[in-house]
């Protein structure tokens, strides 16, 4: 039987739209909406659904919208009897793979992501900062430039081979998108439109208040194999999962790195659950022999229901 691991996408995958033909065909996904709606107190469902993307786009709105979403097409997942051997999601997106591997319940992912939002929102208001994707250069090259650069930048996400991504002050973000264009000759550089440096030092106040909120929740021993963003291994500690939350917000996202770790159990099949088909795109550029498809509808969920066997 083949195994496949689940993969969860993080901010930047939001669409007007998402989920909804799920929650119209589903219970199972409606009650996911449901639920969000009466513990947050408002109608986040009619705002996936509906939008404004104005509204959407917001962090304290699209992460929340974003998880909702994915643990949504979880569960339908789960009702077709398709389980993964492995699961991991994209910065925010670690919370919906928690939320698999049974860590935590979406009550408390819900809890947890709303503080985050908030606190990271907060932060980038406090602390001016944004976030670049370079293309096309070396790792070595535009960590030697981050160095140099008078001011705060670093490396956010080691996405894929060839695509990496910077975050820090406006000013020093922007120096090194202009030296990696002139003196390296990065194929492409953009910046991002974010609210606030993401996976940076400039994150510290939202990561220090953040604490409080992840030793209120309870947290269960991952059931199936969980790689986290900080480290790129699989933890099954939850004081552990717990601690690398906490540092999730100011370090880098080991993408990359992840998805060799779950290479290296033998899958060869992943799924991307949850809006877009960003980690798809990722996964083919890492590992050009895998099997990559996403499920964010019901057209897509009857192709990988087909293929999964469930």
């Amino acid at each position: 039987m083949t195994r496949f691991a689940f993969i969860f996408p993080g901010q930047g995958s939001q669409q007007v739209g998402m989920g909804a033909e799920l929650a119209r065909t589903y219970p199972t996904a409606s009650d996911v909406f449901q639920e969000a709606d009466a513990f947050l107190g408002r109608a986040l469902s009619q705002l996936c659904f509906e939008g404004p993307v104005s509204d959407l786009k917001e962090t304290e709105n699209t992460q929340l919208a974003i998880l909702t979403c994915s643990v949504a097409t979880l569960r339908v997942l789960k009702e077709f009897s398709i389980i993964p051997g492995a699961v991991a999601g994209h910065s925010l997106g670690e919370y919906s793979a928690l939320v698999a591997a049974g860590v935590l319940d979406f009550l408390d992912a819900l809890r947890l992501v709303n503080a985050r939002a908030s606190l990271m929102a907060e932060a980038g208001e406090t602390q001016q900062g944004t976030m670049a994707a370079i293309l096309g250069m070396e790792i070595e090259q535009l960590q030697q430039l981050c160095d140099g650069t008078e001011g705060i930048v670093n490396i956010a996400n080691y996405n894929c081979p060839g695509q990496l991504v910077i975050s820090g002050e406006v000013d020093a973000v922007n120096q090194v998108v202009e030296l990696a264009k002139a003196e390296i000759g990065a194929r492409r550089c953009r910046l991002l439109p974010v609210s606030g440096a993401f996976h940076s030092p400039l994150m510290a106040p939202a990561q220090q208040k953040f604490g409080s909120a992840l030793n209120s929740v309870t947290m269960q021993p991952p059931k199936v194999d969980v790689a986290m963003n900080v480290t790129g291994e699989f933890v099954t500690d939850v004081e552990n999962i717990r601690h690398l939350l906490f540092q999730q917000i100011t370090q880098p996202v080991q993408w990359e790195k992840i998805l060799h770790t779950v290479a290296q159990t033998g899958i060869t099949h992943f799924v991307e659950a949850g809006p877009g088909k960003v980690l798809s795109g990722l996964v083919k550029r890492t590992l050009p022999e895998s099997r990559v498809m996403n499920v964010e509808d019901v057209e897509t969920l009857s192709l990988v229901a087909d293929e999964m066997g469930g």
